[in-house]
């Protein structure tokens, strides 16, 4: 299966979920992109390698990444490669230099230890079809068949949008989407979507 290679193009504060945050992953070359929700700390995490600031401790994705680095284990890449009932799954690929090794994880603590190694996130086609939302010049295409896309089943519920037409939807999500509202987006979609299965 070929594998797509994404980046970190967004993480911002939710504004549906409290205490969580929207990590936005972006397609290299492509104009889709897959809105995850994650906790808090996940987010500082992130957030912390990716402006480079050290804090005073180490934190747990530090130490892990020490104690590999101790041992000579490096992250060859992580691979987004599931998502069942709204839930991503992910796996380090790691190796000693003999033996490569896959481990699961959280897709949170996957990419926090993604930008630690500074190795490449992947994820598979029919992930971002599912999941993903498509960005094309101003307009935007919302894809069918999309479950609620958090990581762990925190999401609380589209925030009133059953009361809404079909066309009022549809320019709530060309507006989140042209504001990288991605979250907002997604449970827009969503509600879309479940319109159409019904």
């Amino acid at each position: 299966m070929k594998k797509i290679k994404l980046d970190i193009v967004g993480l911002s504060y939710s504004q549906t979920q409290s205490g969580a945050y929207a990590l936005v992953l972006g397609e290299i070359n492509g104009r889709r992109r897959l809105p995850i929700i994650i906790g808090s700390f996940e987010a500082q995490a992130i957030a912390i390698e990716i402006e480079k600031m050290t804090p005073s401790r180490p934190l747990t994705h530090d130490l892990f990444k020490s104690l590999s680095t101790a041992y000579n284990i490096s992250i060859q890449e992580i691979i987004i490669y599931n998502l069942v009932d709204g839930i991503f799954y992910a796996k380090l690929i790691c190796s000693d230099g003999k033996k490569t090794s896959e481990i699961d994880a959280r897709t949170s603590d996957a990419i926090a230890i993604a930008v630690r190694f500074d190795c490449p996130i992947y994820t598979y086609e029919f992930i971002l079809a599912t999941a993903g939302i498509v960005i094309e010049g101003n307009e935007f295409v919302f894809l069918d068949n999309i479950e609620p896309n958090a990581e762990e089943k925190t999401v609380s519920p589209a925030l009133n949008y059953g009361s809404l037409s079909d066309n009022e939807l549809k320019e709530k999500l060309k507006d989140a989407l042209s504001e990288e509202a991605y979250e907002k987006a997604a449970k827009i979609r969503d509600e879309l979507s479940r319109r159409k299965s019904s």
